[in-house]
């Protein structure tokens, strides 16, 4: 036996329940790595190629944009389902299942002699990223020692912040040299390699006979689905403008939403336990989850229109700064794992959170007063903190999780992340272009610019005091239930 220095154990640790030989933790971490790396990949490089889609397909930029919001959907509206999919047929032979379809799909766009058929690829290859994010963190507690969990966690999410922050340039130099095309074909060697290490150290699957299985809630899932579809489009379609169409998704997901949890509270193996909203734990990290991607959203957002307008950089230069995030997102992970593997989960989600409400404030403040230094000084206190947050509550929820629910619990997660993102996108957009005062954003006087800034992140800043007070109310809650020797809500079955 071999020692993992993730794990911190040998390498010959039993998954949980496994009557199979040992598995090793570093070959399993490589493959769950690779699927987030590729997931994550798939998403951003995608919108490099848009403009040469446009010409290929002689096509509008609004028609091509479904090459992304296919994606996007696909992953947003079925990741939860995916997740709880797997906790009942066997999370192994799912996240494998995964991968083909992903490998499949990336070929098939490759190759797609028409847009509609892209567009469709695209879909599928959403389907399988979405089985491969929500099982990869699921299987975590089945192969990495609860103590070294925060570890495991902090890995995981700089492979993602690898495909973020690789996508951009990796997609401009596939397309310029090989075009598009290229972007999905490199996911054939990378998706086929992530199988084969999964097949190999994955853990066995042990699910009950199939007369003693819970049943798949199908209804659940297609009310969920259209929920999530309505609200996703309401918000991406719509780019923060109350239209009408907009208004009718909104109601549409709405009224979704609420079938969904009256359905949910009759059906006998639901989709989602009503119940588990009333655990704080998991209540309150999803909330959080949600408001820290949507800050984190606007920096995405805001931040190109600031340096290039109200700074007068180049678009060379709006690149690079626009880097420093990402890239202490990919140096930052591991550590961040290792810090809450130190001092606790529950406290580092308090310390990430103050780090985070800092670097929000820091972004009103100090651009205006120190140019560029103030905003990549500020990103430089904003982006640990959220990478030390993100660990920290992936940790805290996951760690105790029974194993037939793990994987519906970390769809639920990324589900949240996701709502963040596409709220933040749209809602900070919004506010930034309501408090610039300006009708046409792209043509706004760099005071505008500056102003509008101003207010988005000090309102981004009350939002992170507003996950700080959840985090509060979440861990009184706790203590008291711990204290009372009384299990929480949604703990039970």
């Amino acid at each position: 036996m071999t020692t993992s220095p993730i794990a911190g154990t040998k390498t010959g640790a039993r998954a949980e329940g496994a009557s199979t030989p040992p598995t090793p933790i570093l070959g399993a971490l490589a493959c769950l790595s690779l699927c987030l790396l590729l997931s994550s990949l798939s998403t951003s490089s995608a919108n490099i190629a848009l403009p040469a889609l446009a010409t290929a397909f002689t096509a509008s930029f609004q028609q091509v944009q479904w090459v992304v919001l296919a994606y996007l959907l696909a992953i947003t509206t079925l990741i939860v389902s995916v997740g709880r999919l797997g906790d009942i047929v066997g999370r192994r032979r799912l996240l494998l299942g995964g991968l083909i379809l992903f490998t499949a799909a990336s070929a098939l766009c490759g190759v797609a002699p028409s847009l509609q058929l892209l567009t469709a690829a695209r879909a599928a290859q959403g389907l399988g990223a979405a089985v491969m994010m929500a099982l990869a963190m699921a299987f975590v507690g089945e192969t990495v020692p609860k103590d070294r969990i925060g570890s495991a966690m902090g890995l995981l999410g700089t492979m993602s912040a690898v495909g973020t922050a690789l996508g951009p340039s990796l997609g401009g130099v596939l397309v310029g040299g090989f075009g598009w095309q290229a972007i999905f074909l490199v996911n054939l060697p990378l998706g086929l390699l992530a199988a084969g290490l999964g097949r190999r150290f994955l853990p066995a699957d042990r699910v009950a006979p199939k007369a003693d299985r819970p049943r798949f809630d199908g209804v659940g899932t297609l009310l969920l689905a259209g929920t999530l579809a309505a609200y996703a489009l309401a918000m991406t379609a719509g780019h923060g403008r109350f239209d009408r169409v907009t208004v009718v998704l909104l109601l549409a997901a709405l009224l979704g939403g609420g079938l969904f949890l009256r359905v949910e509270a009759t059906v006998a193996s639901p989709l989602i336990r009503p119940a588990a909203f009333r655990d704080p734990v998991l209540s309150g990290s999803l909330a959080m989850n949600a408001l820290v991607s949507a800050v984190m959203m606007a920096t995405l957002v805001v931040g190109p229109f600031y340096l290039s307008v109200s700074l007068g950089l180049g678009e060379a230069l709006v690149g690079l700064v626009m880097s420093v995030g990402p890239m202490i997102s990919v140096l930052g992970g591991v550590v961040a794992g290792r810090i809450v593997d130190r001092f606790g989960a529950s406290a580092m989600v308090i310390a990430g959170l103050a780090a985070m409400a800092a670097g929000a404030l820091a972004l009103s403040v100090l651009p205006p007063l120190s140019g560029v230094a103030g905003y990549i000084a500020a990103i430089a206190v904003l982006t640990p903190g959220y990478q030390l947050f993100q660990t920290a509550n992936n940790t805290t929820v996951m760690r105790d999780v029974p194993p037939d629910r793990r994987g519906v619990v970390s769809g639920m997660l990324n589900l949240s992340r996701n709502l963040g993102l596409i709220t933040g996108a749209s809602a900070m957009g919004a506010l930034f272009a309501l408090a610039s005062g300006a009708v046409d954003i792209t043509a706004a006087p760099p005071t505008a610019i500056a102003a509008g800034m101003r207010a988005t992140f000090a309102v981004a800043a009350a939002l992170i005091v507003a996950a700080l007070a959840i985090a509060a109310l979440s861990r009184a809650a706790l203590r008291r239930a711990i204290a009372a020797r009384r299990p929480l809500p949604g703990d039970a079955g």
